[in-house]
């Protein structure tokens, strides 16, 4: 039953989105996701400033080489790295894939932000995920901001024309919102203004997201939803991630984070182990697609692929 459900919210959301560019290298991501039973994508991130951007096309070649739907790239706080976006995002690419780059808005200016948009399409980058963002700690917004949420910056990339527009979305609540309600509100503000899809933070347990999912179908929320996977390779990065996000951890994994959490070898297979089998049970309940936080490791990434290896070509 749960299953159904949710392939009948996909087929719901394709319904809307089946449109085709000519001319061009890559997909638009709403034509994957009308067109692919499941879709399985990788999340990199740009390098900061000053470091080896030699580095940084070698993960985007290996990654490419897995044939992922999409490759996304991180934005970096307040725009930081957001060169190396766009650079990133082109090289995607040029290895024949399709590259969903991030933008943030929470200290830019709308010139900022037309800016960005052109030099994107300059690029021949059609894909965006719009997000708020977050400014670096003890930094305070500009006084030409013009963006208070992701919904006014979906609403601008609309305006300016001739993207596919995704946004984030938080099955366990945004940290600053004050209950689950609101921020399923403030979602619904966000795909009214024009998002095609969204992509969920990490979570550990399936049933958060399933419990999830059926709260945005009775909010009369139907576009496609990836969900976002997150291999644990390492104890003190997942600690950092905790904090940060509010994520919360079952106790299935919090026994394994206390039991291999100091062996890195250990940790590694069982945090492989571990969203594996996440991504095995969504797919058997009807999610058609998962988006892999990579933490630029390709390797991981493979390793997981290969262990869905029949799974994913069953479901291409």
């Amino acid at each position: 039953m749960r299953g159904r459900i949710f392939v009948e919210l996909h087929r719901l959301a394709a319904q809307k989105f089946l449109v085709f560019r000519k001319g061009s290298l890559t997909m638009l991501i709403r034509e994957l996701l009308q067109t692919k039973p499941v879709t399985f994508s990788c999340e990199l991130f740009p390098p900061k400033a000053g470091t080896d951007l030699a580095r940084a096309d070698e993960v985007v070649e290996q990654t490419a080489r897995l044939k992922p739907d999409f490759i996304s790239v991180t934005y970096g706080a307040s725009g930081s790295t957001s060169h190396n976006t766009l650079r990133m995002a082109r090289h995607i690419g040029e290895q024949g894939c399709t590259a969903l780059a991030h933008l943030t808005c929470v200290s830019a200016s709308r010139a900022d932000i037309g800016a960005r948009l052109a030099a994107m399409q300059e690029s021949g980058v059609q894909n965006v995920l719009a997000l708020r963002g977050d400014l670096p700690e003890g930094e305070t917004r500009p006084g030409d901001a013009c963006f208070q949420h992701a919904n006014e910056l979906v609403a601008e990339i609309r305006a300016h024309g001739g993207f596919c527009v995704g946004g984030a979305c938080y099955p366990e609540g945004h940290v600053e919102s004050a209950c689950q309600e609101e921020d399923i509100a403030n979602l619904k503000r966000k795909v009214e203004a024009g998002c095609d899809f969204l992509t969920t933070q990490m979570f550990f347990d399936n049933n958060v997201l399933y419990r999830f999912l059926y709260k945005l179908y009775a909010r009369g929320i139907t576009v496609p939803v990836l969900a976002g996977i997150m291999p644990v390779t390492n104890k003190k990065q997942m600690t950092r991630i905790i904090r940060l996000s509010g994520t919360s951890l079952p106790p299935r994994f919090q026994n394994i984070l206390d039991r291999f959490g100091d062996d890195s070898a250990s940790m590694e297979e069982a945090g492989i182990a571990y969203a594996t089998e996440q991504i095995i049970d969504l797919v058997a309940n009807g999610v058609r697609g998962v988006h892999l936080y990579t933490m630029n490791r390709p390797d991981i990434a493979g390793r997981i692929m290969a262990n869905l290896s029949h799974i994913l070509e069953k479901e291409a």
